[in-house]
């Protein structure tokens, strides 16, 4: 520790000399946009040549946040924004319109036990003790609507913190009111939140989705089927929606990937069902 007569730092700190930036004597030179910190101007930041200065700020953000906030490992969800809780799913039916309105609507009420399924695993998962190196399998969504919701919803009902990755839309999206307020983040570049989404991710539960979900997805599995990620538990719920909408074995029958490529997720249906594979693969009890 450094004496009375020795000081901690040479320099004043930026949040210290902020202020006294923030307030000059007014003339022709400190008024003018080139006066400012760097660090304080807006439209110096949002220029196209600060771009990966940008990268750098979303990625270092929420990894600070996170890091400070003892998050070790995650259980990332990913799933449609579209499907309705169960004690909504019989309204979205009755204000659809007949025709293509309607079975639309319909197809997505008859999937609101998916709802259900991924707020009970999100339980269960918020269930595990932290331990020397942090808070474990702490559950990870996209921080908005629907499946996102349940799985944010799932660790609250368990007491437990939970992670919100929303990303700005041209269309309004509000973080769920089940996220953690201090650990709720919102990302410009897709890109450095699906790096987030992954970097600490121990499982990861698809539910059934559309193209957010199917970019997620597939990313992942890319990433494992190539060596950049080490082999986790992937989950796909609902084999009869998946193998409608993706012919896995059409892909290893091309020949576009291995056949043992198909051995990268599991086809699940109920939230004991995939934790019970989480606890086998990690040992825990």
């Amino acid at each position: 520790m450094p004496s009375p007569a020795t000081p901690a730092r040479l320099f004043p700190t930026a949040r210290a000399e902020a202020p006294l930036a923030n307030a000059p004597t007014a003339t022709a030179q400190t008024e003018h946009p080139a006066y400012a910190l760097a660090f304080q101007d807006t439209e110096f930041l949002l220029r196209d040549d600060l771009r990966p200065v940008r990268f750098q700020l979303e990625l270092m953000k929420a990894e600070l946040a996170l890091a400070e906030a003892g998050i070790a490992s995650t259980f990332v969800f990913y799933g449609s924004a579209r499907i309705p809780a169960p004690e909504d799913a019989a309204a979205l039916v009755a204000a659809a319109t007949l025709g293509d309105a309607r079975r639309t609507a319909e197809s997505l009420a008859a999937k609101s036990h998916y709802y259900t399924v991924a707020r009970d695993l999100a339980r269960l998962a918020s269930g595990v003790t932290p331990d020397a190196a942090g808070r474990q399998f702490v559950v990870c969504s996209g921080g908005g609507p629907s499946i996102m919701e349940a799985a944010n919803r799932g660790a609250a009902d368990a007491g437990a913190v939970s992670i919100g990755l929303n990303i700005v839309l041209p269309f309004e999206q509000l973080p769920n009111p089940y996220v953690t307020p201090g650990l709720s983040f919102q990302f410009h570049y897709f890109a450095l939140r699906k790096m987030h989404f992954l970097m600490r991710a121990r499982a990861v539960a698809a539910f059934p989705g559309g193209f957010g979900t199917f970019d997620e997805l597939f990313e992942l599995l890319t990433l494992v089927q190539t060596g950049k990620v080490a082999r986790l538990p992937i989950f796909l719920f609902g084999r009869s929606f998946w193998e409608r909408v993706v012919d896995f074995d059409a892909l290893a029958d091309e020949g576009t990937i291995a056949r043992s490529d198909l051995d990268l997720f599991h086809f699940v249906e109920t939230a004991d069902e995939a934790w019970t594979v989480v606890k086998a693969h990690y040992g825990l009890a």
